[in-house]
């Protein structure tokens, strides 16, 4: 695995991270995601849920938790674990070492029965993971934001959700994950993180006494990225039972994270809808009342945009067109001087937390792992500094309207 240390003094606690990605895929989607959730459950050395749990309160309430999420084209399963720096406290053993023997523990020492995972486990996380799915779907501005993704992505792997498919979760058995784990963490692409006051040779002596040193090619993320063209903008309306229509669109830029312009796409999206000032809740929201709420986001990984708003259906119409001259307004540099100084505030404002916080560190350079590009905050803080209209003006023109989505309630006989 690749060893990433952030030595600093900064925090009472170390904080460690790893990362494990593999490419998005329909046949391991599910899976991969289920198998976070058992390896959660018990070790070989904890092998009961409660010892697990106690053993992390024996490492003076140290944390661990888990996600699973997509970045790019790249299904992402991410360990996290915080525990206290020695110096605070008085133990007979390193703290930090006994972290990386419980999470050596967690990711390559599995609780196993009959050679394969405990079945119990498996059953309840197989229904957690579940009920994770079906919330997605009873939360209506959630489940909006997935399809309009799913329809702008159908021919792409990034229309899959990272917990992965329902259908696909019935035929998850004990044996069959256990050979999809290990497929996983063979093929996974590895990136360990540590934040704290420690060095690399002290981690990578860790590392190798706690996760083994069998892999010979920890792979690399590619960075490969093709924009797609837009012929025509499609329209998909869905009727489900809400009381309130949802209005999604997805936007295609050929600007991502790895370009020397994506500053100027953080600035474009934080103008056009990022914010409590931007064009899209200033004039959608505030001045029109057409939507409860309106907003944008910008995924610099996949090289797209989105457009979440909440609108009475008949409004659908007066809705999109609104939406519509927001980003002809963008396309035309009609932008003031107080959204580029509003805008700038709120990015720096963002960046300038980064270093508060080990685990937001720990993500922002994340980022250059999978992009490939490496620039730091102060970096980007300054290049989003320079950046005026005409620069906002010729990142919109890279934005294209591909999808819209609207999610609306079922006609009344």
């Amino acid at each position: 695995m690749r060893i990433h240390v952030l030595p600093t003094k900064a925090f009472k606690t170390f904080a460690i991270s790893l990362y494990a990605g593999v490419p998005l895929d329909e046949d391991t989607v599910t899976p991969t995601a289920l198998v976070p959730f058992v390896l959660r459950r018990g070790t070989a050395t904890y092998p009961e849920t409660t010892q697990f749990r106690e053993r992390l309160e024996e490492l003076y309430g140290a944390g661990f938790g888990f996600d699973v999420y997509k970045r790019g084209d790249y299904q992402i399963v991410q360990f996290r674990m915080d525990t206290i720096n020695d110096s605070f406290v008085q133990s007979k053993e390193s703290l930090l070492a006994e972290s990386f023997a419980f999470l050596g523990d967690v990711l390559t020492q599995p609780l196993l029965e009959d050679g394969s995972f405990r079945p119990s486990y498996v059953a309840t996380e197989r229904e957690t993971v579940r009920k994770k799915l079906e919330a997605i779907v009873n939360d209506k501005a959630r489940y909006a934001a997935e399809r309009c993704i799913e329809e702008m992505c159908r021919f792409e792997p990034y229309r899959l959700h990272p917990l992965g498919q329902r259908a696909d979760l019935e035929g998850i058995t004990p044996e069959n994950l256990y050979q999809s784990y290990k497929s996983w963490l063979d093929g996974a692409i590895l990136d360990l993180y540590v934040v704290g006051d420690t060095t690399p040779e002290e981690v990578e002596k860790l590392v190798k006494r706690h996760f083994g040193g069998d892999k010979s090619d920890t792979g690399a993320y590619s960075s490969k990225f093709t924009p797609v063209a837009v012929n025509e903008v499609r329209t998909i309306e869905e009727k489900l039972d809400v009381n309130q229509g949802k209005l999604n669109m997805g936007l295609r830029t050929s600007i991502t994270y790895k370009d020397d312009t994506y500053a100027t796409a953080l600035m474009y999206n934080g103008i056009f809808g990022g914010y409590p000032h931007s064009k899209l809740f200033v004039n959608v929201r505030e001045k029109e009342s057409l939507a409860y709420y309106a907003s944008s986001r910008y995924d610099g990984h996949k090289g797209i945009g989105t457009i979440q708003s909440g609108i009475e259906a008949k409004n659908y119409g007066k809705a999109v067109d609104i939406i519509r001259k927001q980003l002809d307004e963008m396309k035309a540099g009609n932008i003031s001087d107080l959204e580029l100084s509003q805008t700038k505030a709120m990015i720096r404002n963002l960046l300038s937390e980064i270093q508060d916080s080990a685990f937001e560190m720990i993500s922002f350079d994340f980022n250059r792992q999978i992009s490939g590009k490496d620039r730091s905050t102060l970096e980007l803080i300054e290049q989003v500094e320079a950046i005026g209209a005409e620069e906002v003006k010729a990142a919109a023109d890279t934005f294209q309207l591909d999808t819209i989505y609207f999610l609306t309630g079922q006609k009344e006989e």
